[in-house]
């Protein structure tokens, strides 16, 4: 049942990120010991046992990887073989309702997805803790609905007051900390530490429940999720470059 990598214009550009960057993809795609992976065939493979951690020489196993999760999600199941990301992101997004244009890219479609992970993360707190929040990024606003605190966000994006990629690393954070139980190490960002400390436990909880009510779907979740949001970062990391 090998496979080999399809190009994917929705993952090409990881070629270009560094050896660090893709250290938490990679950490997501292996799992932890004795974790159950479907179709991990990563960590058997000669090249990458060979080659460990220096992924840039294995790059491609890892996007095959990617593309073997994708089909092995619910949807695809009979289908075998991998599937191309776009189509991934869009089940996923499907799994947690996320709505979204149709003639979006594909980083819009992963902005939706972090926008509704933001907002089911959101509902899950106190008004008080909305306040916090915003107190704490220096962002005004009258009202502390979670759709209000979303728009707020969104506008202090674009304004620049913060960038897309920063954003998105909160997400990766909280999802990092309900799958490993531990969060990523930032360094020298305040504002964002913080930020991340409120977010963690809702965002966490979100991403519990979304798991719980995905079991149906076998353990593909539990890798596509994160694995998607993480890619999302990357993109961003990319661009912003």
């Amino acid at each position: 049942n090998k496979m080999a990598y399809k190009y994917d214009i929705g993952l090409e550009f990881l070629r270009q990120m560094s050896n660090e960057d893709l250290n938490d993809l990679v950490e997501i795609l292996k799992g932890k010991d004795n974790d159950e992976r479907i179709s991990e065939s990563l960590s058997n493979d000669k090249k990458f046992i060979k080659h460990y951690p220096d992924h840039a020489q294995y790059i491609d196993l890892i996007l095959e990887e990617i593309q073997r999760y994708g089909g092995n999600t619910f949807v695809n199941i009979f289908r075998g073989g991998g599937v191309q990301y776009a189509e991934i992101l869009e089940d996923v997004c499907k799994r947690m309702k996320v709505h979204y244009s149709p003639h979006y890219s594909i980083e819009d479609i992963e902005f939706s997805l972090l926008l509704k992970i933001t907002t089911d993360a959101l509902e899950k707190m106190s008004e008080g803790e909305r306040k916090e929040l915003l107190k704490e990024l220096d962002i005004k606003t009258d009202k502390y609905t979670p759709q209000a605190v979303v728009m707020a966000l969104q506008t202090a994006i674009k304004l620049g007051k913060f960038k897309v990629y920063q954003f998105t690393l909160v997400i990766v954070n909280a999802i990092w900390k309900a799958i490993f139980g531990k969060g990523l190490t930032i360094i020298g960002n305040n504002t964002l530490t913080k930020w991340m400390a409120i977010l963690a436990g809702p965002i966490g909880w979100t991403i519990s429940g979304i798991w719980t009510a995905a079991d149906i779907a076998g353990p593909a979740y539990r890798v596509t999720i994160p694995v998607v949001v993480q890619i999302a970062y990357l993109r961003q990391k990319h661009m912003d470059k």
